[in-house]
C-alpha cells in the first residue's frame, strides 16, 4: 500500500516570538516492510538555519531556527512511503522466552548485542518487580515469547482504558500501572516497561496510523513498540489496539522512548501563552487522486 502521509503542527503565540531553535523527527524512515518514495519538510516563517542529519538510532532529524519575531509556526511534512505487510511469525513456534533473554546476554551476535541497550531503564521507562509480576502471567516457564508477548499486549488492551489527555509525558509508568488508564505512548512505554523487567528487549515506536481505519488513535501521531525476536529480527506489537501492525501502521522513528522519538521539541525565546494544534492523514495515494473524466 502506497500511502501520502502529511503531519501539521501549528503553534500560535500570545505575544511575539524573538527567536526560535527546533528539531523534529517526523519523516517516515526506511526499513524492512517501509520504502519512502518522497518527502519534505515545509516551515512557516522560513527558516534562517536548517539542517538534517539521522541520530544514533537512524531517524531522520531536521533542526531549524527562525531568528526573526513571528507570531505563529506551522511545520508540516509530506511524505509518500510504501509499506508491506511484514512475513507472519506463528506465535507458537517462537523459541522460549527464557532462550532468548538469555541470548541477549551470552552470544556474541551482533544484532543481540544491538538489542542489548533496549534491555535497560531510560529516561521514561523505569522497571520493576511489580511490572515483571503482571508480565509473567503471561510469560510462563517456556512459553514461547512471541506467544506471551501476544497474550500480554491483549491484556493491556483489556485491562487498561484509553482516556484522551489523562496524562502527561511526565506521568510515571508506575502511575499508569496503578490507575490502568492513559493514551498510546503510556501503553507503549508500560508494556515495554513489563517486558524490560524480565530481561527482554523493546524499543519504543513512533509512527502514523492509516486515516478512517478503526483504530484508536489515528488522526494523530501514534506509538508501539518493537520486541527483538531472533531469528526473525524485531516484530511489532501495539497494545492500544491489540494487533501486529501491518500496513496500516507507517513507522517515523524508534528508540529507547519517547524521549528519543519526540516529533517536535525545541527552545523560544518570548511569545507568552500558546495554543498548538496537531493534524495527521495518511491516506492511500489513489484516495488522493482526482477521479479522471
Amino acid at each position: 500500500m502506497i500511502y501520502r502521509a502529511s503531519h501539521i503542527t501549528s503553534y500560535t503565540y500570545e505575544d511575539p516570538v524573538s527567536t526560535c531553535h527546533s528539531e523534529v523527527r517526523l519523516l517516515p524512515r526506511n526499513c524492512p516492510h517501509q520504502q519512502v518514495q518522497s518527502c519534505r519538510i515545509h516551515i512557516e516563517p522560513e527558516p534562517s538555519v536548517f539542517s538534517v542529519r539521522t541520530d544514533y538510532f537512524g531517524n531522520y532529524v531536521h533542526h531549524f531556527a527562525i531568528l526573526e519575531a513571528h507570531a505563529s509556526l506551522i511545520v508540516k511534512a509530506t511524505s509518500l512511503v510504501e509499506v508491506t505487510a511484514p512475513a507472519i511469525v506463528e506465535p507458537a513456534l517462537t523459541p522460549p522466552w527464557e532462550d532468548v533473554r538469555d541470548h541477549i546476554r551470552a552470544y556474541p551476535d551482533p544484532h543481540a548485542l544491538e538489542a542489548f541497550e533496549f534491555t535497560c531503564e531510560s529516561q521514561f521507562i523505569t522497571t520493576a518487580p511489580e511490572f515483571g509480576a503482571y508480565a509473567r502471567q503471561s510469560f510462563t516457564p517456556g512459553r514461547p515469547l512471541l506467544e506471551g508477548a501476544v497474550e500480554l499486549c491483549s491484556r493491556i488492551y483489556r485491562e487498561f482504558t484509553y482516556v484522551p489527555s489523562s496524562t502527561t509525558i511526565d506521568t510515571p509508568v508506575m502511575e499508569v500501572f496503578r490507575t490502568r488508564r492513559g493514551v498510546c505512548q503510556d501503553f507503549a512505554h508500560f508494556m515495554i516497561a513489563a517486558l524490560r523487567s524480565l530481561g527482554l528487549a523493546a524499543r519504543y515506536v513512533s509512527g502514523y496510523l492509516r486515516s478512517g481505519a478503526n483504530y484508536t488513535g489515528a488522526e494523530a501521531s501514534h506509538a508501539w513498540l518493537s520486541l527483538f525476536l531472533p531469528p526473525a529480527g524485531w516484530v511489532d506489537l501495539d497494545p492500544t489496539n491489540d494487533v501486529i501492525p501491518g500496513e496500516g501502521h507507517v513507522t517515523v522513528a524508534w528508540g529507547r522512548d519517547y524521549g528519543d522519538v519526540t516529533p517536535v521539541k525545541g527552545v523560544t525565546l518570548g511569545g507568552g501563552e500558546h495554543e498548538i494544534t496537531v493534524e495527521v492523514r495518511v491516506r492511500p495515494l489513489l484516495d488522493t487522486q482526482p477521479t479522471a473524466a
